[in-house]
Parts: structure tokens; sequence; C-alpha cells
């Protein structure tokens, strides 16, 4: 018994050794990171998040060996306001990535909006603190602001020092045979309205020639050049969406135009796998955005039909493999130990995304609404798992609310670095929270925008396991009860499609996650107070806001021809330089 005593002594000495000086040594050194954003990805697309019939072995494997977090929470439901609060730790209102327009994300490479240049990401920050910086794959913060050249807007201009990918997002545009996708109503009107133009001018000629109508030729000729003009100004950009938008870059160089989709996922697998391998001394920063899961699923023969969730499952377990693919470079340059690694998705599954009655966007598991519904929890509650062997620890499950600007402090204190001190960061650090050393989350308000405008916020009550949710707006499905917007292709922020809430519904997510059952006066003891305890969270808040330019304007995110990237003499752009090499 004495010397099971001792023994017990001696490995409690030993444990609590390791937790003090350990784990401490472990986190005074500089890890690599390796961050994965997924795109478009529902919470319930994976494993590890009680999907079933979507194999996810990696991700999976990645969550077993670290920590999940189950209240993970993306600043806005689309892409481009998304991934730049990700970069900056900040709400995109505060840098202009916000829009109060219907316009909410980047319309084209040519566009001459963008994460402005006084904004600093974290990549910036690590890059000062002696990291090797990459970003492979998705961007979708801009190009160009004055000129085709001037790279404002640009990753390299935001700390990276290597970028290969797509300065934009995918489309079905990108594909051949796939019906458009940028803008298709106004496609639609300027078509209606060129059908128009050329039947008048078309009835003009044939009354002038027949002598029923008098007027003169060069009125007919004049109405004939302002038609072809107006044909012209709209399908010069429209018409070329291929081209202008779906290329691939290295660094400032155009590589593809267009891209070839049949190719690009071997090509950003073997970019990350050599950046890895490049840079297996260390410290670096790689940021994977995979070009997955967004439409129009374009998948390799080698994983089409093997899903039993059609093209859509089949393009998860892609992503899912290349994910174990790095995972793998990892393991052999013998950095997995050495590696803080994070997977999530920008934001919520796309509910509308469908091809007759195949459903082409992400499932959302148990959770209301979807891509571009600033509130509802299906929208921005995301996938979020954490993997660092040796100082997180392995099969945790945290259930405190967190958000994807959440990285930037975290990343910036692995690093050593330090905050910028001109501005709010509205991120938190989460190692504590990761590593065991605190419970609870630092956020005691999230606020949820719909673009610019507030929709719901968030309360998570310290002094309380509940966690209040207050809807001031809510988009109006279509048709009616369907859950979705599907009659729009996405939900709107404002104006007819949405609904005001007043007083705002109000949920405890802790009781009610699916957000079925408001809760009124009647019903909670606590409505008024709770209402009246977020209003003045909101009214705070706003005091924290500065104006600044709005980069999603209407003129900042028209095509304009002089800012398009290309990689021959303008309007000739067409390259395959990957193909050459």
């Amino acid at each position: 018994l004495l010397c099971f005593r001792r023994y017990l002594l001696v490995a409690l000495a030993s444990c609590l050794l390791w937790n003090t000086f350990g784990l401490s040594a472990a986190m005074d050194s500089k890890p690599n990171i390796l961050l994965f954003l997924a795109d478009d990805l529902g919470i319930g697309d994976i494993g590890c998040y009680g999907n079933n019939t979507i194999r996810t072995p990696n991700i999976d494997r990645l969550a077993r060996e670290g920590v999940k977090l189950t209240q993970h929470i993306a600043a806005a439901p689309l892409c481009t306001p998304s991934r730049a609060a990700f970069l900056t730790g900040r709400y995109p209102i505060r840098s202009g990535m916000a829009s109060s327009n219907r316009y909410r994300a980047l319309q084209w490479n040519a566009g001459s909006g963008g994460l402005p240049a006084n904004e600093t990401t974290f990549a910036r920050l690590l890059q000062q603190q002696g990291y090797t910086t990459g970003l492979i794959g998705k961007w979708h913060q801009g190009v160009n602001c004055e000129s085709f050249d001037d790279h404002c807007h640009h990753p390299l201009n935001h700390g990276f020092d290597y970028f290969y990918g797509m300065p934009f997002t995918l489309l079905n545009n990108c594909q051949e045979n796939k019906p458009p996708e940028l803008d298709v109503a106004l496609q639609a009107k300027l078509w209606l309205y060129s059908q128009i133009i050329t039947l008048a001018v078309l009835t003009l000629v044939a009354g002038k020639l027949t002598g029923l109508i008098s007027i003169c030729w060069t009125i007919i000729a004049c109405f004939t050049l302002a038609g072809g003009l107006f044909f012209i100004s709209w399908y010069s950009s429209y018409g070329f969406v291929q081209y202008w938008n779906c290329v691939l870059m290295r660094n400032n160089n155009v590589t593809e135009q267009p891209m070839r989709l049949e190719r690009t996922a071997s090509l950003m697998l073997k970019e990350a796998v050599s950046f890895i391998k490049r840079n297996r001394h260390g410290p670096f920063l790689l940021f994977v955005s995979f070009l997955h899961v967004h439409t129009p699923l374009f998948t390799t023969a080698k994983f089409r039909g093997k899903s039993r969730h059609g093209l859509y499952g089949d393009n998860v377990e892609e992503m899912d493999w290349m994910v174990g693919r790095i995972l793998d470079s990892l393991d052999k340059e013998g950095l997995k130990n050495h590696t803080f690694t994070y997977f999530a998705s920008d934001h919520g599954g796309h509910l509308e995304a469908q091809d007759g009655s195949a459903q082409l966007g992400g499932w959302n598991g148990i959770y209301k609404g979807g891509k571009g519904m600033g509130g509802w929890e299906g929208g921005i509650r995301v996938p979020g798992v954490f993997r660092w062997p040796g100082v997180l620890p392995a099969g945790t499950v945290i259930d405190e609310p967190t958000s994807l600007m959440d990285i930037y402090p975290t990343v910036v204190h692995l690093a050593g670095g330090i905050l910028p001190q001109d501005r709010v960061i509205d991120g938190r650090n989460l190692v504590p929270l990761l590593t065991g050393r605190a419970q609870k989350s630092e956020h005691e308000f999230l606020f949820h925008y719909c673009g610019s405008y507030l929709h719901a916020v968030r309360w998570h009550q310290k002094d309380s396991a509940a966690i209040w949710k207050a809807h001031y707006v809510t988009p109006t499905f279509h048709p009616s009860g369907a859950g979705a917007c599907y009659g729009r292709g996405i939900c709107p922020c404002f104006g007819e499609g949405v609904t005001h809430h007043n007083p705002p519904l109000l949920f405890d997510l802790s009781r009610d996650p699916s957000e079925a059952n408001p809760l009124s006066a009647d019903t909670e003891p606590l409505f008024d107070t709770v209402i009246r305890q977020i209003g003045r969270a909101i009214e705070e808040h706003r005091r924290t806001l500065t104006p600044v330019p709005e980069q999603l304007s209407m003129y900042n995110i028209i095509w304009k021809p002089w800012l398009q990237p290309c990689c021959g003499t303008f309007p000739f752009c067409w390259c395959d330089k990957e193909g050459d090499s």
C-alpha cells in the first residue's frame, strides 16, 4: 500500500510538472500554423458533427486528436464579409466589407472594392514574427483599386509571402454546360432590353422602307448605335464571365485564364504539400482556403458517384481526402506535433442550391436556415476543430460560444505577436479555452449581421447556463414555410423580403438550439430583462463603430475593364501556363 501511494504521488507530480512546464515549454516555441477553411460547408455535413452517411475520416481524425467546438459562429453568412472578419478579427462592418445594397459579396475580379490596405490581417502580424506565410485557394477579397496591376487588395499586399489560387470564387459560370450563376436576374433583364431595342430598330426600318413611318435615317442610325453600345456594354462583362472571373494566379501573375477545373484540385493539393516541404524548418503559416464545396461542385473522376449524397457528397469526400493528404505531408516531414491545425467553414450550407430535385448545397443539421441568413443558426454555426498534439487535450468537446474572428488573436498569441492597439479587435484568444485553463468563453455578446443590417444578437449570460438570442429581423421564406428563400436563390437582408420583429423573437439556445419555439413575456419570466440587457449591448456596440468607405458599394462592385487581371493584352486574356509547364 505504501509503495502504491508513493507511485501515485510520483505520477501526480509528473502530470503536474507536465501541465506546468511541459505545456508552457511547448507553447513558448512558435508552432507552425495550418488553417483549413471550407467554402459553403454545412455543420451537418461531416462525421464528427453527426453525419453518418458522408465519409469524412480525416476531418473526424482531427476532432478525435484535438478539440471540437459546438458553437463556432461565423461573423457573416456569406463568403466575402465572413472571410474579411476571419482575416482581420473584426466585424465586417468595421472594415467596410458589409454591404447596404443587395450585392453582399464581390462580383468581379475587376471590381475596385476589397479588403482595405489599412486593415491588418493575421498573416501580416505573423509575417512580422518571422513566419513564412502562404495562401492556397480562394481569396475573394478583391484584387485591384485603380489599375490592372496595382494589386492593392491582393493577398501579397495583406501579409502573405506566397499565393496560389483563385482571386475570386467558384461559380457555375466556371464550368461548361452549367446555368449561369452571376447576377442571373439582371442578365435576363439586360437581354430582354436588348431584344426590345433590336425589335424597335427593325420596326423603324421596316416602317421607313414601307412608308408607314415618317422618320429620317439619321435617327434610325443613332437609335441603332445606342442599342449596339448598350448591348456591348453589358455583354462584354456578363458574356465572358468565365474569362474574367474564373482564373488562377501564382503570386501576382495569372497562370490559367480560364481555369481548367478538371485539374484544379490536384494543383491546389500539390501547392499545399510543396509549401509545407519548402518551409519544413519553419515557422510557417499555411492558409488552405478550399474551393470545395461551392457550386458548381466540380469533382474529379476518382470521387464522382462514390458518396450516398450525389455530387455534393462526392465533393465533400474529395475535400476530406485533400485534408488527409495535407496532414500526411505534415507527418512525413515530422511536423505533426509542432503544428497548430484548424478546420472550419466560412458559413452555413447553401439550402437554395438545387438542380431540379438534386440538392447541391450543404446540410446544416438541426439548425434553422442557411447561407445568406444573418441571424438563423444554420447560416452562421459552422464546424470548428483544432489539433495540436501534446498541447490541446485530445477528444475534447467545448460547448461555449466562439467565433471565426477568434482565430486572429489566437494565432497572433501563439506566434508571440501583439494585437493592433489602434482599432477594435472583436475576436478573443481561444488558447485558455482550448487548453482547459478556462471553462467559459470570453464572448458575452455576439452580433449577427446580414450585410450592414443587424439581424440578431446572442447573449452568453455569465451567471447562467442560458444563451439568449434575440432576432430583430428575419428573412421571409419563399414559398412560405419552406425554410429557405427558394424563390429568390438567397435570402435578402432588407426590404420586402424580411420581417421586422418588435418585440424581437427570443430563444434560449441552451434549451432550444433549433430556434423552434420563440419565448414571450408570458412564457419566460426574464423576457423583458433579457431584451433590455441586449438592447443596452447593441447601443454600446454601435458606439464603437466608425464610418468607413463601403467596399461593396455599387460603384466598387461593378466590372471595370481597366482593372481586369489578364495574362495577355486585354481583351485577349487567355493562357494555360500550368499546361505549358
